[in-house]
Protein backbone atom coordinates (compact mmCIF):
# COMPACT_ATOMS: atom_id res chain seq x y z
CA UNK A 1 0.00 0.00 0.00
CA UNK A 2 1.20 3.55 -1.01
CA UNK A 3 -0.82 5.38 1.90
CA UNK A 4 -2.30 3.32 4.00
CA UNK A 5 -0.12 0.91 6.63
CA UNK A 6 -0.06 -0.17 10.31
CA UNK A 7 1.24 2.26 12.15
CA UNK A 8 3.02 1.63 15.57
CA UNK A 9 1.02 3.30 18.69
CA UNK A 10 2.64 6.24 20.15
CA UNK A 11 3.95 6.56 23.49
CA UNK A 12 2.47 8.21 26.32
CA UNK A 13 3.00 11.76 26.89
CA UNK A 14 4.79 11.23 30.32
CA UNK A 15 7.49 9.51 28.10
CA UNK A 16 7.34 11.73 25.31
CA UNK A 17 8.30 14.87 27.21
CA UNK A 18 11.20 13.03 29.83
CA UNK A 19 12.81 12.32 26.06
CA UNK A 20 12.71 16.41 25.30
CA UNK A 21 15.97 18.00 26.88
CA UNK A 22 14.85 21.32 25.54
CA UNK A 23 11.91 22.94 27.03
CA UNK A 24 11.45 25.69 24.22
CA UNK A 25 10.53 22.88 21.69
CA UNK A 26 7.65 21.13 23.50
CA UNK A 27 5.21 23.09 22.01
CA UNK A 28 5.66 21.86 18.80
CA UNK A 29 7.03 18.16 19.71
CA UNK A 30 3.51 18.32 21.26
CA UNK A 31 1.82 19.09 18.32
CA UNK A 32 4.00 16.49 16.39
CA UNK A 33 2.72 14.08 18.89
CA UNK A 34 -0.59 15.05 18.35
CA UNK A 35 -0.56 14.11 14.70
CA UNK A 36 1.30 11.06 15.77
CA UNK A 37 -1.95 9.79 17.43
CA UNK A 38 -4.35 10.89 14.74
CA UNK A 39 -2.52 8.86 12.03
CA UNK A 40 -2.23 6.15 14.06
CA UNK A 41 -6.08 6.01 14.85
CA UNK A 42 -6.74 6.67 11.13
CA UNK A 43 -4.09 3.82 9.74
CA UNK A 44 -6.46 1.28 11.97
CA UNK A 45 -9.89 2.56 9.92
CA UNK A 46 -10.45 0.11 7.34
CA UNK A 47 -12.41 3.10 5.35
CA UNK A 48 -9.11 4.75 4.52
CA UNK A 49 -8.24 1.33 2.83
CA UNK A 50 -10.85 1.22 0.92
CA UNK A 51 -10.53 4.31 -0.54
CA UNK A 52 -7.35 3.67 -0.77
CA UNK A 53 -7.90 0.50 -3.34
CA UNK A 54 -10.57 2.74 -5.24
CA UNK A 55 -7.91 5.21 -5.66
CA UNK A 56 -6.20 2.19 -7.24
CA UNK A 57 -8.28 0.95 -9.52
CA UNK A 58 -9.76 4.39 -10.51
CA UNK A 59 -6.18 5.01 -12.25
CA UNK A 60 -6.37 1.46 -14.28
CA UNK A 61 -10.07 2.25 -15.51
CA UNK A 62 -8.32 5.31 -16.45
CA UNK A 63 -5.59 4.43 -18.48
CA UNK A 64 -8.01 1.55 -20.15
CA UNK A 65 -9.90 4.24 -21.46
CA UNK A 66 -7.92 6.01 -22.47
CA UNK A 67 -5.61 3.38 -25.08
CA UNK A 68 -9.63 2.36 -25.80
CA UNK A 69 -9.76 6.09 -27.12
CA UNK A 70 -6.85 6.38 -28.69
CA UNK A 71 -8.31 5.49 -31.72
CA UNK A 72 -11.17 7.88 -31.76
CA UNK A 73 -8.27 10.86 -30.90
CA UNK A 74 -6.55 9.69 -33.85
CA UNK A 75 -9.49 10.19 -36.24
CA UNK A 76 -10.70 13.68 -34.51
CA UNK A 77 -6.42 14.99 -35.04
CA UNK A 78 -7.49 14.13 -38.53
CA UNK A 79 -10.47 15.53 -39.06
CA UNK A 80 -9.05 18.61 -37.47
CA UNK A 81 -6.07 18.66 -39.80
CA UNK A 82 -8.46 18.03 -43.01
CA UNK A 83 -10.67 21.03 -41.50
CA UNK A 84 -7.56 23.32 -41.76
CA UNK A 85 -6.41 22.49 -45.30
CA UNK A 86 -9.62 22.72 -46.68
CA UNK A 87 -10.86 25.77 -45.01
CA UNK A 88 -7.61 27.42 -46.68
CA UNK A 89 -8.11 26.30 -50.24
CA UNK A 90 -7.84 29.33 -52.61
CA UNK A 91 -5.81 31.41 -50.13
CA UNK A 92 -2.29 32.35 -50.32
CA UNK A 93 0.21 31.66 -47.11
CA UNK A 94 0.46 28.90 -45.12
CA UNK A 95 -2.97 28.79 -43.17
CA UNK A 96 -1.29 25.65 -40.90
CA UNK A 97 -1.09 23.35 -43.77
CA UNK A 98 2.47 22.38 -43.30
CA UNK A 99 1.83 21.14 -40.20
CA UNK A 100 -1.29 19.92 -41.51
CA UNK A 101 -0.23 17.98 -44.34
CA UNK A 102 2.67 16.75 -42.61
CA UNK A 103 0.52 15.27 -39.58
CA UNK A 104 -1.42 13.50 -41.80
CA UNK A 105 1.42 12.02 -44.00
CA UNK A 106 2.99 11.12 -40.93
CA UNK A 107 0.66 9.22 -40.17
CA UNK A 108 0.10 7.34 -43.33
CA UNK A 109 -2.99 9.06 -44.59
CA UNK A 110 -3.14 9.45 -48.35
CA UNK A 111 -3.40 12.81 -49.68
CA UNK A 112 -4.86 12.15 -52.68
CA UNK A 113 -6.58 14.97 -54.48
CA UNK A 114 -5.71 17.40 -51.62
CA UNK A 115 -5.97 20.92 -52.88
CA UNK A 116 -3.21 23.15 -51.92
CA UNK A 117 -3.12 25.63 -55.04
CA UNK A 118 -1.17 29.04 -54.57
CA UNK A 119 -0.45 28.01 -50.66
CA UNK A 120 3.00 28.84 -49.06
CA UNK A 121 4.62 25.73 -48.52
CA UNK A 122 8.29 26.27 -47.92
CA UNK A 123 10.49 23.76 -46.28
CA UNK A 124 7.62 20.91 -46.15
CA UNK A 125 8.12 17.53 -45.39
CA UNK A 126 6.28 14.96 -46.96
CA UNK A 127 8.53 12.24 -48.11
CA UNK A 128 6.52 9.03 -49.48
CA UNK A 129 3.14 10.93 -49.40
CA UNK A 130 0.40 9.81 -51.65
CA UNK A 131 -0.64 12.91 -53.99
CA UNK A 132 -1.96 11.26 -56.52
CA UNK A 133 -4.02 13.92 -58.69
CA UNK A 134 -3.28 16.46 -55.90
CA UNK A 135 -3.35 20.14 -56.76
CA UNK A 136 -0.04 21.79 -56.17
CA UNK A 137 -0.36 24.61 -58.85
CA UNK A 138 1.82 27.91 -58.04
CA UNK A 139 2.85 26.75 -54.84
CA UNK A 140 5.64 28.18 -53.21
CA UNK A 141 7.22 24.50 -52.03
CA UNK A 142 10.72 25.72 -52.17
CA UNK A 143 13.44 23.40 -50.05
CA UNK A 144 10.39 21.02 -49.93
CA UNK A 145 11.06 16.71 -49.16
CA UNK A 146 8.86 15.17 -51.42
CA UNK A 147 11.26 12.42 -52.13
CA UNK A 148 9.73 8.92 -52.76
CA UNK A 149 5.83 10.61 -53.07
CA UNK A 150 3.43 9.81 -55.49
CA UNK A 151 2.59 12.70 -57.62
CA UNK A 152 0.40 10.69 -60.68
CA UNK A 153 -1.66 12.81 -62.21
CA UNK A 154 -1.28 15.80 -59.91
CA UNK A 155 -1.09 19.15 -61.21
CA UNK A 156 1.88 20.95 -60.22
CA UNK A 157 1.82 24.01 -63.01
CA UNK A 158 3.99 27.61 -62.30
CA UNK A 159 4.74 25.58 -58.63
CA UNK A 160 8.18 26.65 -57.03
CA UNK A 161 9.50 23.40 -56.32
CA UNK A 162 13.57 25.34 -56.13
CA UNK A 163 15.84 23.09 -54.32
CA UNK A 164 13.12 20.31 -53.54
CA UNK A 165 13.91 16.71 -53.03
CA UNK A 166 12.18 14.96 -55.26
CA UNK A 167 14.24 12.24 -55.97
CA UNK A 168 12.39 8.70 -56.37
CA UNK A 169 8.84 9.94 -56.72
CA UNK A 170 6.37 9.13 -59.41
CA UNK A 171 5.47 12.55 -61.86
CA UNK A 172 3.76 9.72 -64.35
CA UNK A 173 1.57 12.01 -66.31
CA UNK A 174 1.59 15.24 -63.89
CA UNK A 175 1.74 18.79 -65.46
CA UNK A 176 5.15 20.43 -64.65
CA UNK A 177 4.59 22.90 -66.76
CA UNK A 178 6.75 26.65 -66.13
CA UNK A 179 7.30 24.64 -62.80
CA UNK A 180 10.28 25.87 -61.01
CA UNK A 181 12.65 23.31 -60.73
CA UNK A 182 15.73 24.97 -60.57
CA UNK A 183 18.59 22.59 -58.52
CA UNK A 184 16.17 20.32 -57.52
CA UNK A 185 17.01 16.80 -57.13
CA UNK A 186 15.47 14.60 -59.35
CA UNK A 187 17.45 11.83 -59.15
CA UNK A 188 15.44 8.32 -60.18
CA UNK A 189 11.91 10.57 -61.20
CA UNK A 190 9.42 8.84 -63.23
CA UNK A 191 8.38 11.22 -66.18
CA UNK A 192 6.29 8.69 -67.93
CA UNK A 193 3.67 11.00 -70.09
CA UNK A 194 4.59 14.03 -67.87
CA UNK A 195 4.40 17.34 -69.32
CA UNK A 196 7.22 20.29 -68.91
CA UNK A 197 6.44 22.50 -71.27
CA UNK A 198 8.36 25.46 -69.90
CA UNK A 199 9.83 24.30 -66.75
CA UNK A 200 12.50 25.34 -65.30
CA UNK A 201 15.20 22.35 -64.66
CA UNK A 202 18.44 24.28 -64.50
CA UNK A 203 21.22 22.92 -62.56
CA UNK A 204 18.94 19.89 -61.17
CA UNK A 205 19.96 16.94 -60.41
CA UNK A 206 18.60 14.05 -62.99
CA UNK A 207 20.50 10.86 -62.10
CA UNK A 208 18.54 7.53 -63.24
CA UNK A 209 15.68 9.80 -64.79
CA UNK A 210 13.34 8.29 -66.11
CA UNK A 211 12.42 10.06 -69.38
CA UNK A 212 11.90 8.32 -72.39
CA UNK A 213 8.22 8.43 -72.49
CA UNK A 214 8.24 12.03 -71.18
CA UNK A 215 4.80 13.61 -73.27
CA UNK A 216 6.28 17.30 -73.72
CA UNK A 217 8.97 20.05 -72.93
CA UNK A 218 8.73 22.80 -75.15
CA UNK A 219 10.88 25.60 -73.45
CA UNK A 220 12.07 23.44 -70.87
CA UNK A 221 15.12 25.03 -69.78
CA UNK A 222 17.96 22.28 -69.06
CA UNK A 223 20.77 24.83 -68.83
CA UNK A 224 23.30 23.07 -66.77
CA UNK A 225 21.42 19.92 -65.81
CA UNK A 226 23.67 17.43 -63.22
CA UNK A 227 24.16 13.98 -63.98
CA UNK A 228 21.79 13.88 -66.74
CA UNK A 229 20.96 10.14 -68.54
CA UNK A 230 22.62 9.16 -71.50
CA UNK A 231 21.08 10.61 -74.53
CA UNK A 232 18.33 12.59 -72.43
CA UNK A 233 19.79 16.50 -73.50
CA UNK A 234 20.35 15.56 -77.36
CA UNK A 235 16.48 14.53 -77.51
CA UNK A 236 15.19 17.01 -74.86
CA UNK A 237 17.10 19.82 -77.70
CA UNK A 238 15.25 17.86 -80.71
CA UNK A 239 11.48 18.08 -78.90
CA UNK A 240 12.03 22.03 -77.99
CA UNK A 241 14.38 22.17 -74.71
CA UNK A 242 16.42 24.44 -74.50
CA UNK A 243 20.00 25.36 -72.78
CA UNK A 244 19.42 29.53 -72.46
CA UNK A 245 18.94 31.21 -68.80
CA UNK A 246 15.87 31.73 -67.83
CA UNK A 247 14.21 34.85 -66.17
CA UNK A 248 16.01 33.51 -62.63
CA UNK A 249 19.42 32.11 -62.19
CA UNK A 250 19.96 28.97 -60.14
CA UNK A 251 22.29 28.94 -57.83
Amino acid sequence: MILHERRKRPEPWQVQRAAWRHSWLVPVLAIEWVFDWIAFVLSRWSFLEVLEYLGSFSVLIAVIFYFSESGDRLKQKHYQAWQVINTAQGKGGSGGRIEALQELNEDGVPLVGVDVAGAFLQGIRLPKARLIRADLSAVDARNGDFHAADFMGANLHSGNFRGSDLSGSNLQDADLGEGDFCSANLGGVILDGATLDAADLGNADLGQLKWKKIKSLTGASIRQVRNPPDGFIPWALQHGAVTTESQSDCP
